[in-house]
């Protein structure tokens, strides 16, 4: 069958599909040195992994909006305006408490992280007609991305989101656990029979969307539930979300666009333009969380600004205002038009 690749089975397979089955390994062969890796080398694990990754792909949606001029005259309302709804919807959160503030955040971010993991798992399957097996494929993404975090309101994990307790006020809901695990093994089993079956029978292997869908569950089960460690939580949620994210802005924004399209991203065409790409993305990247680090957590940088905790609920929301816009967006720029195939 054609396999269909976003851009070839090289560029997929090692940007978008390998990630969570190369950390994973990774993570199985090296148990013990990750573990000294988080106790002294704390630092170079943050600036890779949160700076270099995390936050640089959100920086990376620029090239798909704000630096693309003909897209932001045709949606100026939307462009201007999740951003400025970003900053007051962190004011109002805040003054409810920084604990719901980070809260409401976070649940956004995983909302965000399962619709990317879905999204990736529709492109793959964009050949496919609608019908009972791409149902199961979808009920099959959200098991993988849902069940983990279910596991993680109910069950101590050594990791946060972003800030410790952020999910505590949901402890008190009654114990799911059985009930989800079950659910949780037949909704797996199904979509492995389902995808057994379907091979037998139409002699088609769908190679991207079936690796999307196992790495999906590879990565959210052993990061979250099997695992209880921070660094590996993180290694396999940064690195499985931020990296596939980055190359499908690149393929699709860059690589992709038609020649009366190019000019804007001409210079980024080259083998030098990756790394200026990545330069740029990492560029922005740094300077927030250079920004975050000496105004609010003086964790790896510090310069002693002495800011006052009644200047949080106006900075704190403020500085929040990239990553929202892009967990907002992201609900709007990927949106096609009427199918066409």
């Amino acid at each position: 069958m054609r396999q269909p690749w976003i851009h070839s089975a090289k560029t997929d397979g090692w940007f978008i599909l390998s990630p969570p089955f190369l950390i994973l390994l990774i993570i199985f062969i090296f148990q013990k040195q990750i573990q000294g890796l988080e106790n002294h080398y704390s630092f170079y694990a943050w600036l890779f992994l949160i700076v270099f990754v995390d936050v640089a792909h959100v920086y990376s949606t620029l090239f798909k909006t704000y630096f693309v001029k003909e897209e932001v005259q045709k949606r100026k309302l939307l462009y201007y305006g999740i951003p400025a709804l970003s900053w007051v919807l962190g004011l109002i959160l805040y003054q409810f408490g920084s604990l719901t503030f980070w809260s409401v955040l976070a649940l956004v971010a995983v909302f965000h992280f399962i619709r990317q993991q879905y999204g990736f798992m529709r492109i793959y399957a964009r050949f496919e007609p609608n019908n009972w097996s791409k149902r199961i494929d979808e009920i099959a993404v959200y098991s993988a991305t849902i069940f983990p975090m279910l596991y993680w309101f109910k069950t101590p994990r050594a990791f946060t989101w972003f800030v410790e307790n952020e999910f505590n006020w949901l402890k008190n809901l009654p114990n799911y656990i059985n009930f989800i695990s079950i659910l949780y093994v037949l909704i797996l089993s199904i979509w492995i029979i389902k995808t057994v079956f379907e091979i037998f029978k139409t002699k088609r292997f769908n190679i991207p969307k079936i690796a999307l869908i196992t790495g999906t569950y590879l990565s959210w089960y052993f990061g979250i539930v099997y695992f209880n460690n921070d660094l590996v939580f993180t290694f396999l949620n940064v690195i499985s979300h931020g990296i596939p994210y980055v190359a499908l802005i690149y393929i699709r924004e860059i690589k992709q666009k038609e020649t009366t399209q190019r000019n804007t991203f001409s210079v980024f065409q080259s083998t030098f333009g990756i790394f200026l790409f990545i330069s740029v993305i990492v560029g922005f990247a740094f300077f927030e969380e250079f920004l975050w680090e000496i105004l609010v957590w003086n964790e790896h940088f510090s310069l002693n600004l002495n800011i006052s905790l009644n200047w949080f609920q106006f900075l704190v929301p403020l500085l929040v205002v990239p990553q929202l816009t892009h967990y907002l967006l992201d609900g709007f720029i990927w949106r096609k038009p009427k199918k066409v195939d």
